[in-house]
């Protein structure tokens, strides 16, 4: 994303932003009371398996007959064992549950960006947005296992132990339960009331190193050349030590919770011993009873054990939430997210994925869709027009080029004809109908622009041509790369299209990039194609022989002529374009045939002679 803003969300999320994006998650009840109980099962048998120890030995000590001790020393084995297996199931069905509900956010997450405003996302800085839909939605899911699992665990448990201990000595079990709240809610507070500041001031701090960070990896060179590493450097330097010091805030919380934590375990156990010895002696409790109360609660505290971290989780996913959520209510997708629980209308969104994918596999486009651009205005918002007066028409079969120097807005219109920038004036109508009023589904059955910087995805060629769409055969994808110029590149590749790129394809050149991304859009069902500088970082012959292929691009699979729309910076072979857009001065300078164009415009004649000299 070449776009920058604050990533700074609210400073204080509002209430019910964590219930909201919990919601997302599609949790299923009964799977979490399954982790619930299977919890409180494991836990349990730690606490019984105290309390029989505690009876044994002592009762042991007695030197009673060995069949006394036979049912406690079978117990101590089962409760033993119970407590591992237990806590293993525990951990299957609980981060089952977890990972279904951060592939649910994340896919509903994916859906409802792509079904919402493009340019908020285009505003997002890349590093940031990387970060939200990434670390962000993992942290989110993490309260499941590490927040409310922990909580309802260790509630079930108290409740539980404090009334088997009141059974036995019921001052013990008052005192227990006392103990049991100081561990289970001050101190969770404490941790929480610190972990709520050093959220607030770490998460725009970690959001601002993902962001400077991934930016100076992505653009080290043109950095170091422009002078702005440095810079970037100092920023990224400054962000750490805003997040080394939103942590330090927390410490001293955290210290006093798990000193808290502690002493109340002490507290419960001194307080068994000065009610029980008494008791003891006063004949209203047995010597071996008294083992049990006092060494028992030793375990009960496990559970409260994680409840400080559990706190801490929650705050750090509440912040999360508001980030993703911010995401969502800038794309104009918010009030989807408050509904909750349901599913998406697929229909009229496409997949996860640069530009948008799924939809065109979903439902076939339109026969004979227009793209037509009236009086347009386009730009970045908040900055002024890069072009003006731009009036132009893209039927099926038709094959417009669009040329100029550097910097006249030539990938900043075909943004605003995809969709993905809003007119600044003007208006751009498909089939006769804005652009903004359809559907984005709609509009990437119709219109696919594949830009300079689409993405790459960690995985094999195959499936990275397979963003286009889903249903792409080998064979398919074999034609689509060879027509892009990549035929010797796949023939040299290890495993052919089974070969795994690296994120963001830093393992092949420039050219062989844009070469890649130019056969995904082949592949797209679109019957209209926006595609910008597909000869960019190749040689002369190669660029030539790569737009002569592209002109020549195969009809749909409904058997629609692909209408192209193409920008270049190599102008001969524009020959075979219907018509050539010159842009210079804020606006189109001048429009017709190749030929007419090198005739009539000397900007436009002189360079397609120089590229006649260097070809020579």
């Amino acid at each position: 994303m070449s776009g920058a803003v604050d990533v700074d969300v609210e400073r204080r999320a509002p209430r019910g932003t964590l219930r909201r994006a919990v919601r997302l998650l599609d949790v299923d009840p009964r799977r979490v009371a399954l982790a619930v109980l299977l919890g409180t099962l494991a836990l349990g048998c730690a606490v019984a398996l105290a309390a029989v120890s505690a009876w044994l030995i002592a009762r042991a000590s007695q030197m009673p007959p060995v069949l006394e001790l036979s049912v406690a020393t079978v117990a101590v084995r089962t409760f033993g064992i119970g407590r591992g297996v237990l806590r293993y199931l525990e951990r299957l069905v609980s981060h089952d549950v977890a990972l279904r509900g951060m592939a649910a956010l994340r896919t509903t997450l994916y859906d409802r960006l792509a079904a919402g405003r493009p340019q908020a996302l285009l505003a997002v800085r890349r590093g940031d947005l990387l970060a939200r839909v990434g670390s962000d939605v993992d942290a989110v899911g993490d309260v499941v296992v590490r927040g409310l699992l922990p909580a309802a665990v260790a509630a079930t448990l108290g409740i539980g132990t404090c009334v088997a201990m009141a059974l036995f000595w019921p001052p013990a079990g008052a005192a227990v339960a006392v103990c049991l709240l100081a561990a289970g809610v001050l101190a969770p507070w404490l941790a929480a009331h610190g972990a709520r500041t050093a959220q607030e001031r770490g998460v725009a701090a970690r959001a601002r190193m993902s962001a400077t960070a991934l930016g100076v990896l992505d653009d080290a060179g043109p950095l170091a050349v422009s002078g702005r590493l440095p810079g970037e450097l100092a920023a990224l330097r400054a962000a750490d030590g805003d997040l080394a010091r939103a942590a330090d805030t927390a410490a001293g919380p955290a210290a006093l919770a798990a000193a808290i934590a502690q002493l109340a375990v002490g507290g419960a156990v001194l307080a068994a011993l000065f009610t029980g010895v008494p008791a003891v002696a006063a004949g209203l409790l047995a010597p071996v009873e008294l083992a049990v109360v006092v060494l028992t609660p030793l375990a009960a505290f496990e559970a409260t054990s994680l409840l400080p971290a559990a706190a801490v989780q929650v705050q750090r996913s509440r912040a999360a939430a508001a980030r993703v959520l911010a995401l969502l209510d800038d794309a104009g997708v918010g009030a989807d997210a408050d509904a909750g629980g349901g599913e998406p209308d697929r229909s009229s969104v496409p997949a996860a994925g640069p530009r948008g994918t799924r939809a065109a596999a979903a439902s076939p486009a339109a026969a004979s869709p227009v793209l037509a651009a009236t009086g347009l205005a386009c730009g970045w918002p908040g900055r002024p027009p890069a072009l003006t007066d731009v009036d132009l028409v893209l039927t099926p079969g038709s094959r417009v080029a669009v040329a100029g120097p550097s910097g006249e807005g030539k990938t900043t219109l075909l943004l605003t004809l995809a969709g993905l920038l809003p007119p600044l004036a003007g208006g751009v109508t498909l089939d006769g109908a804005p652009l903004a009023s359809l559907p984005r589904g709609r509009v990437v059955r119709g219109v696919v622009v594949t830009g300079e910087d689409a993405h790459v995805f960690a995985t094999t060629v195959l499936e990275n041509l397979r963003v286009a769409r889903g249903d792409v055969t080998p064979q398919e994808a074999r034609d689509a790369l060879h027509r892009a110029g990549l035929g010797p590149w796949l023939a040299d590749l290890p495993d052919g299209l089974d070969t795994l790129l690296l994120a963001d394809a830093r393992t092949v050149s420039g050219g062989e990039r844009r070469r890649l991304l130019l056969a995904r859009a082949l592949l797209a069902d679109a019957p209209l194609l926006l595609v910008d500088e597909p000869a960019e970082h190749l040689d002369a012959p190669t660029a030539d022989a790569v737009l002569d292929g592209l002109w020549q691009a195969p009809p749909t699979r409904a058997g629609t002529p692909r209408g192209l729309l193409v920008v270049s910076h190599r102008l001969t072979p524009l020959a075979t374009a219907d018509e050539v857009l010159w842009l210079a001065g804020g606006g189109i300078a001048a429009r017709g045939t190749h030929r007419d164009l090198v005739a009539r415009v000397p900007g436009y004649g002189e360079a397609v002679r120089a590229e006649g000299r260097e070809s020579s």
